[in-house]
């Protein structure tokens, strides 16, 4: 419960790991609009996660993706599975 509360601010909580950080920083890249996964992220994702591993963080964040934006599209409300984040999502500072 607690990483759940510090996710809108996981860059600076204490509650994520390093590479838990990186790989919560390379899915709001991966989301964003226009992508922005840069060459230097895309070097910390490196430094902690196999080149397997990345292909899986990938295919996960990408089937949220087209989950999340298939069901508003539709109006296919949450079924409870559904945490509020603050104006920005993760993204602070």
């Amino acid at each position: 419960m607690e990483k759940i509360a510090e996710l809108g601010q996981y860059k600076s909580s204490t509650a994520f790991t390093a590479a838990e950080k990186v790989a919560l920083e390379f899915a709001d890249g991966a989301s964003a609009t226009p992508h922005d996964v840069s060459d230097a992220l895309f070097a910390r994702v490196q430094a902690h996660y196999s080149s397997e591993q990345i292909v899986e963080l990938a295919y996960i964040i990408a089937t949220e993706n087209l989950s999340s934006r298939f069901n508003r599209s539709f109006r296919v409300e949450p079924q409870g599975f559904f945490c509020m984040l603050p104006p920005g999502g993760g993204k602070k500072g």
